[in-house]
Parts: C-alpha cells; sequence; structure tokens
C-alpha cells in the first residue's frame, strides 16, 4: 500500500513503526475471510483491510478522527485472527494500538462512552475494586431494564457468586514437590483474581507438583492489557512497569525459568513488551521478561504430565481463545496436554473465530459480543460435550454466560487430572462419569 506521510510525520517512531506495516498491507483481502465484525456486518471497514485504510488516512491526516472512523476502530475486537490469515505478514495488532493510543489523544469521545472506560479502566484491574464493583451489579439486577446496553452488559457479566481472595495470590514462594526442575513466577493477574481464585490455585498446584518452584513476586499485578487496548498507553505501560519491576527483582535473587502466564490475553501483552518499551528507560528489563513470558499450556509441555488419569474421560470441547492461537500462535498444546490427561477432545467448526469477549469488548459492543457468543456457543453445544475448556478468564466468562455446560479453565483439568481435586464447576460429574 502506497503511503504519503511527509518526513516530519515520519520522524515519530510510532508514526514511522505504522508506515512500515501500512506499506506491507497489499490489500488481498484474505483477511475478510476470517474477521468476525466482517462476517457479522458484511461491511468492508468492518474488515482488517477497511480499518488499515481508514487507520492510514487517520495518520496521514495528523488531525482529528472523525466519528466514522473511530466507530469502525472501536469495533475491532483485536482478536488478530487476520494475522493468521495474512499472507503478507502484516502486523495488524501493533497497527491497531497506535490507533487507538491516537484516537484516545485526538478524539473527544461523548460523555457516556468517556464515563465508561474512565470507570473499567479504574476498576477491572484492581481486584479489590472488581470485587466490589460486582457486588454494585448484584444490587443493581432489579433496575437491570432500565440502564442502557452497556450497564445491562456489565450486570449480566457478573457472576452469581464470590469465592473469597486466595492466600496464594499473596506474594510467597511455593516450593516444588520433589526434586525443583523449574523456578518461575506466576502472574496472578487482576480480573482472574477476583472472578475465579480457583484457577490460580490450580496453576500452583499443576505445577509445583510437576518439580517447579513458584515465586509470586511482590508488587506485580495487572498486566495492562485492559488500558492499552482502550488507547491508554500510558496507564498500561505504568501498569506493566511494575510487573518488570517486580519480576526483574526476583530474577536477580535468582534466575527465572520463565514468568507463566494462565490467562491467554494477559500472556499476548506480556509477551510484547519488549515492543510496548521501546525506547523506554525499562527497554532492557522489558525485553527481558518478554522472552520470559509463558503460556500454562508451553510450560506443562516442557515439564510433561505424570501421574494423570485421575479424572473421568470426559468429553471436553476445547475453545481456542483468540489471543491463544493467533496472538501467540499456541494452538495443539493444551489440546494435547487436555488428551495426555485422559480427556476426550473435540473442537467446534469455527474454533478460530472469537467469542466477543476480548478483553472490555463486551462491555464496550454488547450487541456485537452478544451476537459472537450465540454463534460460539451453538458450535461449542452441538459437539454435545460435558465440560467446555478454556485457557483464557474472559472466554470462560463470555462462553459460561451463554450455555448450562460447565466452562473450566484448561488448567483446572490437568491438575484434576494428575491427583488435583474436582473443579468446583464440575461437582459431583465424576461420580456421574465414572
Amino acid at each position: 500500500m502506497q503511503t504519503s506521510f511527509t518526513p516530519e510525520q515520519l520522524a515519530d517512531p510510532l508514526i514511522a513503526r505504522s508506515n512500515a506495516i501500512l506499506r506491507s498491507c497489499v490489500h488481498c483481502g484474505f483477511c475478510t475471510a476470517t474477521c468476525p465484525t466482517y462476517r457479522i456486518l458484511g461491511d468492508e471497514l468492518d474488515s482488517p483491510r477497511g480499518r488499515i485504510y481508514l487507520i492510514k488516512q487517520m495518520l496521514e491526516s495528523g488531525a482529528p478522527p472523525d466519528a466514522r472512523t473511530v466507530k469502525h476502530v472501536d469495533r475491532c475486537l483485536s482478536c488478530l485472527s487476520c494475522m493468521t490469515t495474512c499472507p503478507s505478514g502484516v502486523n495488524y495488532m501493533h497497527l491497531v494500538d497506535h490507533a487507538r493510543e491516537y484516537i484516545e489523544q485526538h478524539y473527544r469521545r461523548p460523555l457516556k462512552q468517556r464515563l465508561l472506560r474512565w470507570l473499567l479502566a479504574r476498576i477491572l484491574p484492581w481486584p479489590g475494586r472488581f470485587r466490589l464493583a460486582i457486588l454494585g451489579a448484584w444490587l443493581g439486577r432489579p433496575f437491570r431494564r432500565l440502564m442502557p446496553a452497556e450497564m445491562r452488559a456489565m450486570i449480566d457479566m457478573a457472576p452469581p457468586a464470590l469465592d473469597p481472595p486466595s492466600p496464594l495470590d499473596l506474594p510467597q514462594v511455593i516450593p516444588a514437590e520433589g526434586e525443583r526442575r523449574m523456578r518461575v513466577a506466576l502472574m496472578t493477574g487482576c480480573a482472574q483474581r477476583a472472578l475465579a481464585p480457583a484457577i490460580n490455585e490450580a496453576t500452583v498446584r499443576l505445577m509445583t507438583r510437576h518439580g517447579a518452584e513458584v515465586v509470586i513476586a511482590r508488587g506485580a499485578g495487572c498486566c495492562g492489557t485492559l488500558a492499552h487496548h482502550m488507547g491508554r498507553t500510558d496507564e498500561g505501560r505504568e501498569t506493566a512497569a511494575r510487573n518488570i519491576r517486580a519480576w526483574i527483582a526476583e530474577d536477580a535473587r535468582a534466575p527465572l525459568d520463565a514468568v507463566v502466564i494462565n490467562t491467554s490475553g494477559c500472556g499476548t501483552t506480556v509477551k510484547d513488551y519488549g515492543h510496548i518499551f521501546a525506547g523506554h528507560p525499562l527497554a532492557a528489563e522489558a525485553a527481558r521478561i518478554a522472552g520470559l513470558a509463558r503460556d500454562i499450556s508451553e510450560v506443562m509441555q516442557e515439564l510433561g504430565l505424570h501421574d494423570a488419569g485421575n479424572a473421568p474421560r470426559l468429553r471436553v470441547a476445547y475453545h481456542a481463545a483468540c489471543s491463544l492461537q493467533h496472538g501467540q500462535k499456541i494452538t495443539e498444546a493444551p489440546k494435547a496436554l487436555l488428551r495426555a490427561a485422559g480427556f476426550e477432545v473435540v473442537e467446534p467448526e469455527n474454533a478460530h473465530l472469537c467469542c466477543g469477549s476480548a478483553g472490555t469488548y463486551n462491555l464496550l459492543q454488547p450487541e456485537l459480543a452478544g451476537e459472537l457468543r450465540r454463534r460460539k456457543v451453538g458450535t461449542l453445544e452441538a459437539l454435545s460435550p460435558q465440560v467446555i475448556a478454556a485457557g483464557n478468564i474472559g472466554c470462560m466468562m463470555q462462553i459460561g454466560s451463554g450455555t448450562p455446560v460447565p466452562v473450566v479453565h484448561t488448567a483446572e483439568l490437568l491438575d484434576w487430572a494428575t491427583g488435583g481435586p474436582v473443579p468446583l464447576a464440575l461437582a459431583g460429574i465424576g461420580e456421574n462419569s465414572s
């Protein structure tokens, strides 16, 4: 694609990087076949190719974006399916991230949108605040019909109950069982700690049982994804910097073999810290952490499962989170581990398409997210599974809100199969399946 940035514009490193991405696009249109929003809306501007054209115009102009451009960029899920499809290697992720940052800096949204985005940025990355917000959602349920669509979506996504905070999320070192084969830091995250603390507990049990010493670093928390994807780059970078400093300090005490992440949306961002912090004083440390980042499935594939087979042979429908299959290019490891653990693994026909969660997308674009959930749930349920497995808390909440089939984290199933407790969502299913 031809671009017409001025030399002055190209002196900006962000513009220079986006220019290189734009020029790599040949507008072949392959991306339209796998773009979820284009599949639903059929609008060229709601495809990666169309958005690339809008972003090019916006950045070249140097002017505040118009409402049309903002609408179509906002509708992008950042599922990155287009990057898997693209034959030219267009780095759409970095381009749309730049576009969102530009929009946040140069476009004044309507008051309702500004308040909602401010609220999400102030609540979701902080587990304590998030738990209080869930309590507020419960109180608001009787008045749901009187609320705007975005508020209804927030109420609908609130779980019916909350588990107490897990003591395993506190700073500590959990020793390996038997011979120590690996020393890792576990990212405990933010929303997951409030919504499903059992996931981190299962992850710790699974890794320590297989010889990993697990460090919960003091000062680490949200990875910065939620703010980053809303264009609030400085806020996201500030949050991420706390993680980097915490993990670098642990690495200095004793070398880390990995920084383990069990929420794939977070993992995609942490693995991109080197890019996010380019030119920043923490650039070298950020690159070090990005190089250590591993999804739990990668780490468990390296460690290898042993003493599996404690769980019944359930029929498991595996949902491939976009951030895992497209963002990190991890497709086979989770399924191979589940099979090695003794489960029957099946996948839906639209495995490459997004469920509609996408961080805050299901709260900011509830109608599109709802349609994507309906399609995803339909193809998962068509497999007649006893349980649905996923590696991302956002997908789990999104899919779980649309189906009676229990949805659990892959690590919970692996933990159960290798000697851990039955996942809470599956209480009683083992007896019924034995």
